[in-house]
């Protein structure tokens, strides 16, 4: 259902101090007019649509910064249609995508051909990656709209790995737009393979792609981001060592991100759920679920992001090692954090500056992530006094599981708003809204 003029009333408004308002939210087109304590309804056009929120938090729309939508090239497993359906009922009007669809987003005629679909599809804002390859360097210097350069350093095959040093300065060296890092060593990945070659139990996964295949990547882009002051996102930070290593050396020019997986899953995942916790980089210990809960806390993690990577349970159940890495998330990260808040591991305000004022600071979108006059109109509507399970039947997403099946969340999106537009209410969506492409100003 597509308005002009929304009147959102009663709300408790999350404030950019970080305080809590209750009080009443009115957009106009795509921008956010006014928040006040009190808006007269004869100060308004007639047209307006009055959304009652007593009870109600309304927070900044959510952004997700690392998804993967598998569109185009792999759509029986998401497409754009399915992945924005699914981000708007979990509360995200924004996402970043990765490039590794088919073809592989590498030059302007890939990206603009994702930004066309994007635009006939999706039902929130969007933007996309270029990928770095071993010869796309004038490429990745000229393309435009994009929030970076991605590299995989690691578990990744085919054109889009770059794994040798001297590639990689290449990179780091030339041009200044940010680059994000799947950081992985891939050398020690594959020697690790061979050495537990044989060996069909899942959980033998975060073994081979261990804690110091990790901290070697990253320890590498570190070390070339500051030899040319580049600016550098580490992607889905997931062991302890990593964080500790950001703690004693960060430049300011570093961000880094954090899944839920890696904040609330373990390896004794495997034992529940099997190849649905594979995922790359790998599930780890409970002891790097609390390291990396007080990085994110310490501000050492900057923000939070889902590496929503859907495959079929076809796929995953083809038996370890042939069963593909990764899980959906864009549905289920707002309440995992929110249920996470209530229970005092975090708080409201440090979720919504953590899933979108952090990232659009990051990432140089501009007008997102706070609730304040002028800034764009996308918020989301959230019920932090009712829970619900995770429940398959409800899933938007086309794979149509998760890793969280069963847990009893709270904060629940009830409203989506996406550019002043309703895009999901009360279990519904509205199919025709879309969202628009995404800006970076870095």
């Amino acid at each position: 259902m597509t308005t002009s003029s929304l009147l959102i009333r009663h709300a408790r408004i999350l404030l950019p101090d970080g305080n809590f308002l209750v009080g009443d939210v009115q957009t106009q087109d795509r921008t956010i007019q006014q928040v006040a304590s009190e808006i007269p309804a004869d100060s308004l056009s007639p047209n307006t649509r009055e959304i009652d929120a007593n009870g109600l938090t309304l927070l900044p729309g959510m952004i997700d910064p690392q998804v993967h939508f598998r569109e185009p090239g792999l759509e029986y497993k998401e497409d754009l249609f399915t992945a924005s359906c699914a981000c708007a009922r979990g509360g995200i009007t924004s996402f970043l995508e990765m490039p590794n669809t088919r073809p592989l987003t590498d030059n302007q005629a890939a990206l603009d051909d994702k930004l066309r679909r994007a635009s006939e599809k999706c039902l929130v804002n969007y933007g996309f990656f270029i990928g770095a390859t071993a010869d796309n360097l004038p490429e990745l210097l000229q393309v435009s709209p994009t929030p970076g350069i991605k590299i995989f350093m690691g578990s990744m095959h085919g054109a889009l790995l770059i794994d040798q040093e001297a590639l990689l300065e290449k990179i780091f060296s030339q041009g200044s737009r940010l680059i994000a890092v799947h950081a992985e060593d891939q050398a020690r990945i594959l020697q690790r393979r061979q050495e537990f070659a044989g060996i069909t139990d899942p959980a033998i996964h975060s073994q081979i792609q261990d804690n110091q295949a990790a901290l070697l990547a990253t320890q590498l882009a570190l070390k070339l981001s500051k030899r040319y002051q580049r600016r550098l996102h580490i992607l889905h930070l997931s062991t302890a060592e990593e964080a500790d290593l950001l703690r004693q050396d960060k430049p300011a020019w570093v961000t880094a991100e954090v899944t839920p997986q890696h904040l609330l899953l373990n390896t004794s995942a495997y034992e529940e759920i099997g190849t649905l916790a594979q995922m790359n980089p790998p599930l780890r210990l409970p002891h790097d679920n609390e390291v990396l809960w007080q990085a994110l806390r310490d501000g050492v993690i900057d923000f939070i992001a889902t590496d929503h990577a859907p495959h079929t349970l076809e796929e995953k159940a083809q038996g370890y090692p042939n069963t593909p890495s990764g899980m959906p998330g864009v549905e289920t990260s707002l309440p995992l954090m929110l249920t996470q808040a209530l229970q005092g591991r975090c708080t409201v305000p440090q979720v919504a500056n953590w899933m979108s004022t952090a990232v659009a600071q990051a990432y140089g979108i501009p007008n997102k992530g706070k609730i304040a006059p002028g800034y764009d109109a996308d918020l989301v509507l959230v019920d932090l006094d009712t829970y619900q399970p995770v429940r398959r039947e409800d899933l938007q997403t086309k794979c149509g599981w998760s890793p969280f099946e069963g847990w009893s969340l709270t904060g629940w999106p009830v409203v989506t708003v996406v550019g002043g537009q309703i895009a999901y209410e009360h279990g519904q969506l509205h199919t025709e809204v879309r969202g628009q492409a995404l800006t970076f100003a870095q």
